[in-house]
C-alpha cells in the first residue's frame, strides 16, 4: 500500500511543484543578487566599470549578482559590498540590507565592552620616559618645519603649483582670500579654463576634469596604463591629470562633467548618465 505517493513513485498530480508559480515569485521578488545585475544594466554598466569604480574584485561582483556571498569573506564584508554596490549603481542599499539581515540572522551582536575595560585595568608597571622617542619626535618637527618654511618660500616665487609627470592628480581648491589693499577688487574672477591653459605644458597631455554639473565617479591612466585616480569627483570638484604620451579616461557620468584638454575647453555635449570611454594625447583636441 503506498501512501502519499501513485504507484509509479510519482508525486500525486496536486502536491507536484510549480516551476512557473517560482518563476513568478522570483519575478515579484528579486533576489539580492538580481537587484543589483539589473540596477547596473540599467545604468549603462559593465562588471568591470563597477569593480574599477568600487574597487571590488571582479570576481566578487560576479558572485554577488548570483546571490553568492561566500567569497565575501564574512557577514561584515558581505554587508559592505552590498552597501557600496548599490551606490555604484544608484540605487539605495538599505532595502538590500534588510533582505540580508532576514536571510543570515541578523545584524552581528556588538562586541562586549567588558575585556577592554579589563585590559585597561591590567596595566603594566610604569616606565621611565623614552628619551630616544623624544629625540625622534623633535628630529621630525625641526624637518617639518625647515621644509615648510621652503615650500612657503618657493610658493611665493614660483604661484604656481605643478602637476607631477604619471603622478597622482591634484585636486583643484579655491584661490587664498584677496589681501585688503589689492587694486583687483570688483574685477572678475578667472575662468577655470585659465588655470587649465596655465598648468599646459607643450611637451605634455593635459587633462582637467571638472565636475560642474553634478557628481561622477571617473578613472584616470597614464601611458603604461597605471592608475592614477579612480573615485568619486562630487560636483565642484576638479583634478588634473598629466603624462608625457595620454592620459586614458572612463566617465562614469559624463554629462555631469567638463573638460580642458591642453588647456582648451572640450565643447561635446555627453548625455547625462552616459559612460564615456576617452583617449587624450600632446596634440589634442586638434587632432581628435
Amino acid at each position: 500500500m503506498s501512501i502519499g505517493n501513485s504507484p509509479d513513485g510519482s508525486f500525486p498530480e496536486d502536491e507536484r511543484p510549480f516551476e512557473e508559480d517560482r518563476d513568478e515569485r522570483e519575478t515579484e521578488h528579486p533576489s539580492i543578487g538580481r537587484v543589483l545585475q539589473q540596477a547596473r544594466i540599467d545604468a549603462g554598466l559593465t562588471v568591470d566599470d563597477v569593480s574599477n569604480a568600487t574597487r571590488v574584485r571582479i570576481a566578487i561582483v560576479h558572485a554577488i549578482e548570483q546571490d553568492d556571498f561566500a567569497a565575501c569573506g564574512g557577514d561584515v564584508y558581505a554587508r559592505g559590498h552590498i552597501r557600496t554596490l548599490s551606490r555604484a549603481v544608484r540605487i539605495d542599499p538599505a532595502p538590500l540590507l534588510e533582505r540580508y539581515e532576514a536571510g543570515h540572522g541578523g545584524r552581528p551582536a556588538p562586541t562586549p565592552a567588558a575585556p577592554l575595560f579589563e585590559a585597561e585595568r591590567i596595566r603594566p608597571e610604569r616606565r621611565g620616559p623614552n628619551w630616544t622617542a623624544a629625540m625622534v619626535a623633535a628630529i621630525v618637527v625641526v624637518i617639518g618645519f625647515v621644509g615648510f618654511t621652503l615650500f612657503d618660500s618657493g610658493d611665493e616665487d614660483g604661484g604656481k603649483a605643478s602637476v607631477a609627470e604619471g603622478s597622482t592628480p591634484t585636486t583643484s581648491k579655491p584661490d587664498s582670500p584677496t589681501p585688503k589693499n589689492d587694486k583687483s577688487d570688483g574685477e572678475p574672477k578667472p575662468d577655470v579654463s585659465d588655470s587649465a591653459i596655465a598648468a599646459a605644458p607643450q611637451d605634455k597631455v593635459t587633462v582637467q576634469v571638472s565636475a560642474d554639473d553634478g557628481r561622477s565617479w571617473i578613472s584616470a591612466k597614464d601611458h603604461n596604463g597605471r592608475l592614477l585616480f579612480d573615485g568619486l569627483l562630487q560636483q565642484g570638484d576638479s583634478k588634473t591629470f598629466q603624462d608625457k604620451e595620454k592620459i586614458d579616461l572612463v566617465l562614469g557620468d559624463a554629462g555631469a562633467i567638463q573638460l580642458y584638454v591642453n588647456g582648451k575647453k572640450i565643447e561635446d555635449e555627453w548625455r547625462p548618465g552616459a559612460v564615456e570611454r576617452l583617449t587624450y594625447t600632446k596634440g589634442d583636441p586638434e587632432a581628435g
